[in-house]
């Protein structure tokens, strides 16, 4: 019997049709991945199945069990055992690992919490995640992967059947990911249904059972595990053969346009503490440079810094063209011909209240601005041309860009820097939780934007991504580049070995 039967799932939003008669169906004890491009319907079923689209603002079928349901919210989804973890986790940081598992549901008696019910429960429940944390630790003191087995535990204590995972090792480490990878395989053995989303690929193929295929708002197919591979799965995501994952064209790099001296960053947190340290490097006209490196090397914090939107102090000499020059704010690094397209898009990279007109334009407000008055036509324009060139899908210019897919809100940032026409852009994770073929227009946008005399510093955790798209590769050990390698003589082993310090 299966656990969960979707049948011809339809939803429209004004002027889109989100979903067309979509079916999905998971067995018990099954992990079954959900695969799509950005924008392809992947969220907008989950929202329906987890209650928050409730009944009757969709056509179509939900049965759990066999039974046909109604969901009016979430709630009613989470009684039937259906629970979901974002990407962005919902977790209140000030609160404790306990009050966070039992929020709303706290055990009670004669109106009172029973604190010590609460946290003996919340001991079960982490050692049924495997989380060796005390239950009374505020969560802000915790790891991303931490809280992830964090909100799994919450999930797990509401009697769960049906868990969905959005995206959940965007964020992670290699050993956290490990761990999230035990637990789930766990969890299938115990007759959960797990509903698995990601655009990684070995994370699919390794724990899938099955995987359905999301395009355009249908479901394209259901492929078991055995008859599946990467190169079938991407045709049906993208509706066609991606022959080369990475484009990489041979550029000609020319004159160097930005050259670090001695730069040293010191942690906004612990000013005693240095994360970078006697930073030297030069990045010439009309070539990507790569940097890699394990999360917490330092490459993030660099970056930010010679943008000038970190807070901790840095110095050290930055060339431009030659000439020295000071970079003290977000807006004398624009000016100095500098943009950055940070890892964090959601919190650093737009404001999602407002809308892809408004957040396009906003590094360039005196382009269509005269005498300090805003051209609303000017505004309108630049922004249609951003988005027809970038493919941005959205219903409208006017649409907020907080509503979104990750592939296009990533769009956006690219038309906000692209504006601004940079002669030095970097890139800080600028495929993170994005689908193949945002990836492939990406990469394409990349290889013109150096064409044309852009020159690209692009940070990856991805290794093949670094090495199919990268003319040259720093590598970055504990705030301090250790080595550089060309195009050709670089692999993922030599860099995997000066990213963990070795010789």
């Amino acid at each position: 019997m299966y656990a969960l039967e979707m049948m011809s799932i339809t939803k429209e939003f004004p002027g889109v049709k989100a979903l067309d008669n979509v079916s999905f169906k998971v067995k018990k004890g099954e992990i079954h991945s959900l695969c799509g491009e950005n924008g392809a319907g992947k969220s907008t079923l989950m929202k329906v199945l987890s209650g928050l689209y409730p009944a009757g603002t969709y056509s179509g079928e939900i049965r759990i069990d066999g039974k046909t349901m109604n969901f009016r919210n979430i709630t009613d989804a989470e009684q039937a055992g259906i629970s979901i973890i974002h990407q962005e986790l919902a977790l209140v940081k000030d609160m404790t690992v306990g009050e966070n598992i039992f929020l709303g549901r706290e055990p009670k008696r004669f109106g009172s919490i029973q604190w010590d019910q609460l946290y003996a429960e919340t001991r079960k429940w982490l050692q049924a995640v495997g989380l060796d944390v005390h239950p009374e630790t505020k969560v802000h003191s915790l790891g991303i992967g931490q809280q992830q087995l964090v909100e799994i535990a919450k999930a797990l204590s509401k009697n769960t059947r049906i868990l969905i995972l959005d995206e959940p090792t965007a964020a992670l480490t290699e050993s956290e990911v490990e761990i999230l990878m035990n637990l789930l395989q766990d969890l299938r053995k115990k007759g959960v249904a797990c509903i698995y989303i990601s655009h990684k690929m070995p994370e699919v193929f390794f724990l899938s059972d099955s995987i359905t295929i999301l395009r355009d708002g249908q479901s394209i197919a259901t492929l078991d595990r055995e008859e599946a591979n990467e190169d079938r799965v991407i045709a049906l995501m993208v509706g066609r053969e991606l022959t080369e994952r990475y484009p990489y064209v041979k550029h000609t790099p020319k004159e160097v346009v930005l050259e670090v001296k001695n730069y040293t960053v010191w942690n906004k947190d612990k000013p005693g503490m240095k994360v970078n340290e006697n930073i030297n490097f030069k990045l010439r006209k009309g070539e990507i440079l790569g940097i890699a490196g394990l999360m917490g090397a330092g490459r993030s914090e660099l970056v930010m810094s010679l943008f000038g939107a970190y807070e901790g102090k840095a110095e050290g000499e930055v060339c431009i063209d030659g000439q020295k020059v000071k970079i003290n704010s977000v807006r004398s690094a624009i000016q100095a011909g500098l943009a950055l397209v940070t890892e964090d898009r959601k919190r650093l990279g737009l404001v999602l209240g407002m809308d892809v007109k408004t957040n396009t334009t906003l590094a360039s407000l005196p382009t269509i601005s005269k005498f300090g008055v805003m051209n609303n036509n000017e505004e309108i324009k630049w922004s249609a041309k951003y988005a027809k060139e970038l493919k941005t899908k959205t219903a409208s210019l006017e649409t907020r860009v907080g509503s979104l897919s990750g592939g296009n809100q990533q769009k956006v940032v690219l038309a906000k820097w692209l504006m601004a026409k940079p002669k030095i852009l970097i890139l800080d994770e600028p495929t993170r939780g994005i689908d193949v073929g945002a990836k492939y227009e990406i990469y394409n946008l990349m290889n013109r934007l150096v064409e044309d005399g852009v020159a690209i510093i692009m940070i990856s955790s991805e290794l093949p991504e670094v090495l199919g798209m990268s003319d040259r590769i720093l590598v970055m050990n504990e705030g301090k580049f250790v080595k550089e390698l060309k195009r050709e003589e670089a692999n993922q082993e030599n860099i995997m070995q000066a990213a963990t310090g070795g010789k």
